[in-house]
């Protein structure tokens, strides 16, 4: 007679959301630390995160972020002062600002990742298999996630 346990029954979406939330929570406090170590807001950091992957008109800067677009103003204002962003006419509407990371921008981005000593020691955990269909995973979430929010 053999016995082999019963396979637990999968996570429900409840279950797994409630993963979602608290790594995105514990990810976020490790970023803002350590973005503040580095003279970010977490705002700003954020906003470089957008950035690096592409440039963003002000008013889609601010729709990813969240936040109203006169605040953008003064934010992208900051990260210009430090070289970190510059403003392009949009070449389709010259009354569209186009906000694009400099590479000083994209270093400290990068940097404030590669610093993110919380985060890593979670992902050291995993082996490279795990890690491999963790990203698949991700990767085929983040499109839908993003659309919705895109959406409204």
């Amino acid at each position: 007679m053999s016995s082999t346990a019963p396979t637990p029954p999968a996570p429900t979406k409840a279950h797994l959301i409630e993963e979602f939330a608290a790594l995105g929570a514990a990810y976020y406090q490790d970023f803002a630390a350590v973005a503040a170590r580095h003279g970010l807001t977490s705002v700003q950091a954020k906003a470089l995160a957008v950035l690096v992957r592409k440039p963003v008109p002000m008013r889609g800067l601010a729709e990813a972020l969240v936040c109203d677009a006169s605040n953008v103003t003064g934010l992208v204002d900051r990260l210009e002062l430090r070289g970190l962003v510059r403003r392009e006419v949009s070449a389709v509407d010259r009354r569209i600002k186009i906000v694009v990371a400099t590479e000083a921008g994209a270093s400290a981005i990068r940097a404030v990742r590669d610093d993110m000593q919380t985060t890593h020691q979670a992902l050291d955990l995993l082996d490279d298999q795990e890690r491999t269909v963790l990203y698949e995973l991700l990767t085929r979430l983040r499109p839908v996630l993003e659309q919705a929010a895109a959406e409204g």
